[in-house]
């Protein structure tokens, strides 16, 4: 099984691509995707195409996208949630099934508190995958959606049938 992470941003957005072969779980790619300061479609459609050449390449069987964090300030909330949508958009594009986890729930599932910080995310990543380096918060981000997803389907998958 091979599960797409996404930590959407309107000017970075993170992925990570992980593989499971029974109870071992590796990490075969992530990084971020910079769309920089630009025209905001513009790095809309860096977003797509770079989340189209990954699903391309890496060919996922499933993926994962946090949902959108709202915070304070609405503009920005509305160009995190576009750049999600142009996320979305590009896996079902590649005929994926597209799983989403809000960031509480992705912190709880990694580090066992949903209010861990970005340090803690980074930490659990690295011991969790076995990783020699640390990824950049947005990489291991979207490593930790990856994960999450893989710690629920897991679960899911236990429960005499439960269909979700």
């Amino acid at each position: 099984m091979r599960i797409l992470g996404i930590d959407p941003g309107s000017r970075l957005t993170g992925f990570g691509i992980i593989d499971i072969n029974g109870d071992r779980v590796r990490a075969v790619h992530y990084g971020v995707i910079k769309a920089g300061k630009g025209e905001f479609t513009g790095r809309l459609g860096l977003i797509f195409n770079g989340i189209r050449e990954l699903v391309e390449e890496f060919r996922p069987d499933e993926a994962a996208v946090e949902t959108v964090f709202v915070s304070h300030n609405a503009n920005s909330a509305i160009k995190l949630g576009q750049a999600r949508g142009a996320a979305v958009a590009a896996i079902i594009a590649g005929d994926l099934p597209v799983a989403e986890y809000s960031p509480r729930s992705v912190k709880q599932a990694i580090v066992g508190r949903g209010a861990a910080d970005k340090f803690q995310v980074q930490h659990m990543i690295r011991v969790l995958l076995g990783l020699t380096e640390t990824p950049s918060e947005d990489a291991s981000d979207a490593l930790a959606v990856a994960l999450c997803h893989h710690h629920t389907q897991s679960t899911v998958d236990r429960i005499p049938g439960f269909t979700g």
